[in-house]
């Protein structure tokens, strides 16, 4: 780091995410980052009061930016019907789990480990990703392209009715024979529930 610079929860965060897929979440202590950073680990809790802080900020950002942003495009996009657009979201977000997973292994296996941790943070995550979920169903109902359902209420059924596919406990299944054959027989089933006017 450029000494003349002031160090920002930003500077801190970048290097954290370069050691922790240096070393692993497991391996990476804040003396790791201090040193890539070029300071005293001391200097480093002026701005993070422990490691599990620190930890919980980089996934955080990491979610936010990763996850979250693209899938708020979806769900503000006006391409196609809104079932299309709720089926491209579940899919992005599907996908972009199993592509973290096996090319981004160790930021994979920090934001598996904070998620049983920081119970707070991934809350609000998993309330902003609903939130987006809710977004699409209401622009159905507007359309009347889907029932009058309770928008925040069925956006959580959606969410959690589909957790096997992206909830990182599940993330040795994604890869069985079965998987993209299951995902697309609960969608049909969930959209099957929504639709105003389901085909016969």
């Amino acid at each position: 780091m450029n000494n003349d610079q002031p160090l920002s929860r930003e500077h801190i965060m970048d290097a954290a995410e370069q050691v922790l897929r240096r070393f692993g979440p497991d391996k990476t202590s804040v003396v790791d980052v201090a040193r890539a950073l070029q300071v005293s680990h001391g200097t480093l809790y002026r701005h993070f009061g422990s490691k599990a802080e620190l930890r919980e900020a980089v996934t955080e950002r990491w979610l936010t930016r990763s996850i979250a942003e693209p899938l708020a495009e979806i769900a503000g996009g006006t391409d196609g019907s809104f079932a299309s657009r709720l089926r491209l979201w579940l899919e992005t977000l599907i996908g972009s789990k199993r592509t973290f997973a096996g090319e981004d292994p160790e930021m994979f296996a920090m934001y598996a480990a904070v998620t049983a941790d920081a119970s707070g943070m991934i809350e609000s995550h998993v309330n902003r990703l609903i939130g987006q979920i809710a977004g699409i169903l209401e622009g159905g109902i507007r359309s009347g392209e889907f029932k009058a359902v309770d928008s925040p209420d069925t956006a959580r059924a959606i969410f959690f009715a589909t957790s096997r596919f992206h909830h990182p406990a599940h993330f040795r299944e994604w890869t069985a024979e079965r998987t993209d054959a299951d995902f697309d027989a609960v969608w049909k089933l969930l959209l099957g529930g929504i639709e105003a006017f389901p085909p016969k």
